[in-house]
């Protein structure tokens, strides 16, 4: 009887491992398209943002265009949450809607939060799963109150590949980062990225998140660099995904670092063929070089 009883239990804990590893998770939700200005929409979202006490950390518009925004946002429990994943966590300390205007109408669409918080949490997912899904949901009810039913695309990975996901064979995974600086105090890194961003050509700061007890900052930063920036790859890859943008550098301690792009823009972009990427093959070299211009002591 003991052995059935175990061995039941075993089959079960197998069936919900199993199950776990193939749900699936696609990078964006999109709403339906919406006939409003993007003034009138980004007011809307202000709103019902305040509502779920979220707060608006920093919005712009990628590649300069007036027909792309995206609202970066944030909350406490957010906050927490990813600063007690100690491996960069604090990357994930931000979510991203965008608005792309075609014709007369606009598409919203959200950065889906359970697809970053598998590929940046991993396998210590599980250890805040009941905070995460809290504000995945919240998160979604932004958009799906507002304009009804989102709709996934952009592709789609299981919760067992996000965690260990790579594009490809000798590609790099989330822990290994590109370190861009080392400085002699988390203050003086601090001071000196605040520094080089005000004065910067073809780097733009779109948010901080700075977390001074944990010694960690975060910088969202617009590439606009007219030959090797956003307005260069985003229309090679698609503008529809603009919700993974901006970029990203984190300050942790003294060392300042990225994911590399051929990590984090394959995440974002997961259908992207061999081919294309071989279009923007440039782009994850040019990223970096212009982010440690601004980091650089």
């Amino acid at each position: 009887m003991r052995k059935q009883i175990l061995g039941t239990f075993v089959l079960l804990l197998f069936a919900f491992s199993f199950s776990k590893a193939q749900q699936s998770y696609a990078p964006f939700l999109k709403t339906s398209p919406q006939e409003k200005t993007v003034l009138e929409l980004s007011n809307e979202i202000s709103t019902a943002l305040n509502a779920k006490n979220f707060e608006i950390i920093g919005q712009y518009k990628p590649m300069q265009s007036d027909d792309l925004l995206v609202i970066c946002f944030s909350r406490k429990d957010l906050k927490q949450a990813s600063l007690s994943f100690k491996d960069r966590g604090a990357l994930a300390s931000v979510l991203k809607i965008g608005l792309q205007k075609t014709g007369s109408s606009v598409t919203l669409s959200l950065q889906n939060p359970l697809y970053m918080f598998y590929a940046y949490f991993r396998d210590d997912f599980d250890k805040q799963k009941s905070v995460l899904t809290r504000i995945d949901a919240d998160a979604k009810s932004i958009l799906s109150g507002l304009y009804g039913e989102l709709i996934p695309f952009g592709g789609e990975l299981s919760a067992d590949k996000l965690i260990k996901y790579h594009y490809k064979m000798m590609m790099p995974y989330f822990d290994d980062p590109s370190i861009l600086e080392n400085y002699d105090s988390f203050e003086q890194g601090l001071s000196h990225i605040q520094t080089r961003l005000e004065n910067a050509v073809g780097v733009k700061k779109v948010y901080e998140q700075i977390f001074e007890t944990e010694r960690v900052a975060v910088f969202g930063l617009a590439f606009l660099d007219p030959e090797k920036g956003e307005s260069k790859y985003l229309p090679i890859i698609g503008e529809s995904h603009l919700a993974a943008m901006p970029y990203e550098i984190i300050l942790q301690g003294n060392e300042v670092s990225m994911l590399p792009g051929k990590y984090r823009i394959a995440l974002y972009w997961p259908d992207l063929t061999m081919g294309t990427f071989m279009k923007i093959m440039s782009t994850p070299g040019n990223i970096e070089d212009a982010f440690k211009e601004v980091t650089e002591k």
